[in-house]
This record gives structure tokens, sequence and C-alpha cells, in this order.
């Protein structure tokens, strides 16, 4: 593809290594056919997971396990093995075989990601709470030496393992740098007059960039385009979520990166991004259809009965297919018998099984919305009209 040059920013000596700064945003691309053709197909796409999301009856429900979903698969792209089973499964009172690191690293994810949201109600996103979402993100975890919430204070480096700055394939801006090249970033995003797609395309491009703190950026960078997406209400709650298909085209992702910093390829980069939000749009639009009318279908199955119990877990089943007797009778503020009961009616029809072989504390799963949940992102294929 041919694309004007454009310096996207200067590398400043410092004694051994040179340093890259990024030029502030936004730069100059081109408006061609084919990247116009990229933003309508995501914004369409992403229109109708935003309908969707809209019509769901109780959409922090189904929002719960998305939002699982994706910090396990953000987390995993820094080397964490949890899965989603032993993350919701841990969070019903199941014991499992993980690390309590790596749960707790995939937990944080979803505290910091949380934390953002409630935030967007009295803060724009913006510097300050850029080292807020750190803070959590990086509370009492194995990167917890890189001082959670703080920018960092010395040169770090991306390469290989065992890579020096003499041997680094990308070094950001010395520390000095960090907070201009952050105000620059949070003035053009208040200022964007491009569309906001593409404005968090850039904006991601330039986080990455910059890659203020010792430990954790990606993750960080990853949770900007969630918040960024419903504080410009293009959806009206975190269902999209670019992890999966930064992890399934890893390789693709960090050359699109590179390839700005090193040639000015924004339209590589713009195309590639739009492309992550169009399959990723279309993958959850399925994902969420296929849970609500398996939900639909189990409500079918159990309403009007003597008591509403039954109705009422199948409900809390879409926030986390895990349960026990003792979560629902918290949660539905009804004796422990009462929900042992309704739980057996629900495995007797087959919505749930038992988990685990515990004769007490028993663990049941509804395990068609998690095979749903855990299924590999569907990322190929024709983009749907």
């Amino acid at each position: 593809m041919s694309q004007r040059k454009v310096i996207p920013g200067q590398k400043i000596s410092q004694g051994t290594y040179s340093a890259f700064i990024p030029a502030p945003l936004p730069p100059v691309f081109d408006w061609t056919p084919r990247l116009v053709r990229s933003l309508s197909d995501a914004d369409r796409l992403i229109g109708r997971l935003a309908g969707e999301g809209g019509r769901l009856p109780n959409p922090h429900v189904l929002i719960r396990p998305f939002i699982r979903r994706e910090a396990v698969l953000s987390s995993r792209i820094e080397g964490t093995q949890a899965t989603l089973g032993e993350l919701l499964a841990a969070e019903a009172g199941a014991v499992v075989e993980r690390s309590p690191e790596d749960l707790r690293e995939v937990g944080n994810y979803i505290v910091a990601l949380e934390h953002g949201i409630s935030q967007l109600h009295k803060l724009p996103l913006c510097v300050r709470l850029i080292r807020e979402l750190h803070g959590k993100l990086m509370a009492d975890v194995r990167g917890d030496q890189a001082t959670p919430g703080e920018f960092r204070r010395s040169q770090n480096w991306i390469g290989k393992p065992g890579s020096t700055l003499a041997t680094a394939s990308f070094i950001p801006p010395p520390p000095g740098e960090i907070e201009p090249c952050l105000a620059a970033w949070e003035r053009f995003l208040y200022a964007s007059e491009l569309p906001p797609l593409v404005t968090i395309a850039l904006a991601h491009y330039q986080f990455e960039a910059v890659h203020p703190f010792l430990d954790g950026n990606g993750r960080v960078g990853r949770l900007l385009i969630a918040l960024f997406l419903i504080e410009q209400k293009i959806l009206p709650a975190p269902l999209l979520y670019l992890s999966a298909f930064f992890e399934a085209t890893r390789r693709d992702y960090y050359e699109g990166l590179r390839g700005v910093s090193e040639r000015g390829a924004w339209n590589d980069w713009l195309e590639y991004f739009l492309l992550g939000v169009a399959r990723t749009s279309q993958d959850a639009l399925s994902r969420a259809t296929r849970i609500n009318v398996i939900l639909a279908q189990w409500q079918r199955q159990v309403a009007g009965k003597s008591t509403n119990t039954p109705l009422r877990i199948v409900d809390l089943l879409a926030a986390n297919p895990f349960i026990t007797a003792t979560s629902i009778a918290g949660e539905l503020g009804v004796a422990f018998t009462t929900a042992q009961r309704a739980i057996e009616r629900l495995e007797r029809i087959g919505i749930v099984k038992q988990a685990t072989e515990a004769k007490r504390d028993r663990v049941y799963c509804a395990q068609a919305l998690l095979d749903i949940l855990e299924e590999p992102a569907n990322l190929t294929g024709s983009l749907s009209e």
C-alpha cells in the first residue's frame, strides 16, 4: 500500500542508546477507499452489538462474564495461565488448582475495569484515570515491584526475552518525557474531531509507544479501549474487547505498532485495528445472541411452577455458570435447603450438572453457557451484513 511518508516521532540519543518520542497526535494519513470501508464495517458491526446490548433485559448480568473473559484473555497475553472456567468456578466458591497469583492478576484486571467504568461518571478518560487503573491492576501481584499507579523513573525497553537496551527492538521515551507525551495524548482525546474508532486506534498506538509504566502497559492500553467505547456512548456497556483479536493475531499486532514507529504506516495500523473491532463485534454479537436464546429456553422450562427459585437461579447463571447452594441462598435470600432443592430440579432437567466430586459444598455448572463463553473467538470468515 502506498502511504505518505510521515515522520512518526523522533529518536533522541541517550548516550549508548536512542529512545523514541512519538510525535503528537493526530498524524497525517490517507482516507483511502480501503480505510473508509474498514471504518464502515467496524461502525456497522459495533452498532449491531450496541443494539443487542441495549435490548438485554438485564445487561449487567451478561456483561459480567464478558468482563471476566476479557480479563482472562488480556492477562493471557502477558503470560498468565488462568482460564475463564477456573476464574468463574473460584468466584462461585470452588477450589481450583490454578495458582492464587494468576487468579489475582486476572481479578485485578476486573477490579481495574469496573473502577474505570464507575469513574467515567466523574472523570473523562485522562492521565489521572490511567494512573488509577494501573494502581488497581498491579496491586499485590508479581509486578508489584513496578510501583503501582506511578510512572516509571527509569528507562524501559521492548525486546525478546533476555534483551538489553543495546539489543532492544523498541525503546520508548525516557522518564522525563512521559508526562509531556501523555499531556499531549490527553489533549488529543479531548479535541479529536476524527471518527471515534479512529481516535481510539490512534490513542492506543500512542499509549503503547509512550509505555509509561515499568509493567502492565499492555493491559492498561487494552482497558483504555473498552473505557473509551463506553465514554463515547458507542456501546452501552463493556461488551467489546479486542484482547482476543490481539492475541490471535499477536504478530500482526506488534508489526502494526512497529510499522507506525519505524515508517509512519498509519493506514496499515488503522485498517488492522478496525478489522479487529469488526471481527470482535461480530464474535461478541454471536455469543450474546446464543446465550440469550439458551436463557430464554431455560426460563420457559422452569416458569410457572410452584416456586420461582429455579427461575431466579437461571437469571443468575447468566452472570456466572457456576453456582453453589450457599451462594444461591445468599444471593436470593432463601434457605440453604430451598436453594439446594431448586438446584437439584435444574440438574434433573439438564440445565446444570455437578462440577466437582465433593459431597459437601457441591459446585454445579451450566455447561452450555460456559462452552459459549470459553470457545475460541471466531475471527475469520466474511463480515456479516
